[in-house]
Formats: C-alpha cells, structure tokens, sequence
C-alpha cells in the first residue's frame, strides 16, 4: 500500500542551491535482526538500489558500544523488528549511538503480520532526533519470530516486488533533489505518547541435544546467553526475541511446547489475514 504524505519542513542544512542536485558518496544499512526476517526485508530493499550498501549488524552483544557520525551525503537505511506494536528498545538505544549530520534516511519497521501500531513512527522519530532526516518510511511483514505458522515465507514474491518499488521511488527522491522542500519528511501512522511495551514472555530453553557450540551466545543481543554455559539463559536480560533459536545448528533451542501450541493456534485465527507493506514517501 503506497501512501504519498504531506510534507514537513527540513532543518536549513539541508538546503541546496537551485539546479543542483544531491550526489550520494555511500550508502549504509543499518539492522537489528535478532531472528533473520528484518535483515531478508532490508536485502529485498537493497537489492533494488544502484549502489552496494555497506550493512552494519547491531544485533550481536558485542556491537552493543558501535557508534559513528554520518554525513550529509551518504544514505542510511534504518530496519529494526517490530515487537507488541513498538520498537525494541535494545534496537532503540544501539540506533542512538548513531548519528547523523543532516543525513537522507529510510527507516524500516518489519513486523509479523499482526500490526506495526507505533513502531514505524517511534523508529522516525529516533532517526530524527539523531540528526537524519527520513524522508521515506515503510512498515514491512516478515514471517513471525515467535509464531512460525503466522506469514510463512515472507517476505515473499509480492513483498519483495514492493519493495523493489519503494527503492527505486527512494533513489529517485533523493537524486532528484534540489532543495530541502523536495526532501520533506512524510507522516506517518502513530500516537505519541507511544503506546506501553509489554515483552510477550516466551524465554527460550535448551534441551539436552544442546552441543555448547555457543553459535546461541555469539547472537544473542542481550547478554542473556554466555559462552560459558549457551545451555542456560539469564531470563532478566532475555528480550524474547527468538534469535538463539533461530541461529541454533541442531535446533537444541526453543519455547515451552504446549504454551507455544495454544498461544500459535489462538494467535493465527485472529491474525490469519494477510497485511501488505505499506509506504510512506
């Protein structure tokens, strides 16, 4: 779903002289992407531009202190998952130490297929505030981190042709540029004060085919998991967000069976109804 916004003015540093026209030196890419789906989002999106980009993974423990200034001719694109309708706040806070000098951004908001809420709004505002200027937006589906049965293969075909669509309308935005009107900012959907995060709850477990390779403990993004001991977790630091299963070689990782069952089946009924991405440019 395209949506074509009203525009909002942009800081005075972003203005340029009539007839010009803005020259990208470098693109980066930007991703928390505890359990794949977000990064397969920001691929189809890259994939689409006429630049390779450089990809900056902030999900692992040990990106946690990763910080960089970025200028006012480089695109940056932004893809964090989307958790109970907002922004993971782990996301929120390796996102700040970024920053941005008047920089183009795109920011994308990846969710299960259930509802992005406040999440694609509080990810512009977070790029806002840390001196970039995102001047296109999209909320994207991924297969659900949690409920597997929920958007399955997604993002497929369709999703990816999207997309492609959206990449392509970016780079002609920003190229095309000529002043800082032309590079307004859109609305886009959600309330402030954002809505109240509430974790959903599901901690992963090892089971005994667990073989301490410690892949888990290398992924995880809190902490909750360490190279000591991969076959426990520290449920005080896990954020529920499913990437040790995902990552585990032998598939020794995972929820409590009969919970997930009732929670999946409940969860599929109601979300069964297939959501498109929707854009913001």
């Amino acid at each position: 779903m395209w949506r074509f916004c009203p525009r909002r003015t942009l800081p005075n540093c972003l203005a340029v002289k009539a007839g010009e026209r803005m020259h990208i030196s470098k693109i980066c890419a930007v991703f928390f992407s505890p359990a794949g789906g977000t990064e397969k989002v920001l691929e189809a999106f890259l994939q689409a531009l006429p630049q390779p980009a450089e990809k900056i993974n902030l999900t692992p423990f040990s990106q946690a202190a990763q910080s960089r200034v970025f200028g006012p001719d480089e695109l940056v694109i932004f893809a964090a998952p989307v958790y109970a309708g907002r922004m993971v706040p782990l996301a929120l806070l390796r996102l700040s130490a970024l920053r941005g000098r008047c920089t183009p951004a795109v920011c994308l908001a990846v969710y299960g297929n259930r509802a992005y809420e406040d999440a694609l709004l509080e990810l512009t505002d977070s790029a806002k505030q840390n001196g970039f200027v995102p001047f296109a937006s999209a909320a994207a589906v991924a297969q659900h981190s949690i409920m597997r049965s929920v958007a399955t293969g997604r993002p497929d075909a369709a999703d990816k042709a999207q997309l492609t669509a959206f990449a392509q309308a970016c780079w002609d935005k920003l190229i095309g540029a000529c002043s800082a009107q032309a590079l307004s900012i859109p609305q886009v959907p959600g309330h402030t004060p954002y809505k109240p995060f509430k974790a959903v709850g599901f901690v992963p477990a090892a089971s005994a085919a667990c073989t301490h390779c410690g892949r888990c403990a290398e992924h995880c993004p809190s902490g909750a998991i360490s190279t000591a001991s991969p076959d426990k977790t520290d449920k005080t630091r896990c954020i529920f967000c499913m990437g040790c299963v995902s990552v585990c070689p032998v598939q020794a990782r995972g929820v409590n069976k009969a919970l997930l069952w009732a929670a999946e089946k409940a969860f599929a009924l109601k979300f069964s109804a297939r959501q498109e991405p929707q854009i913001f440019i």
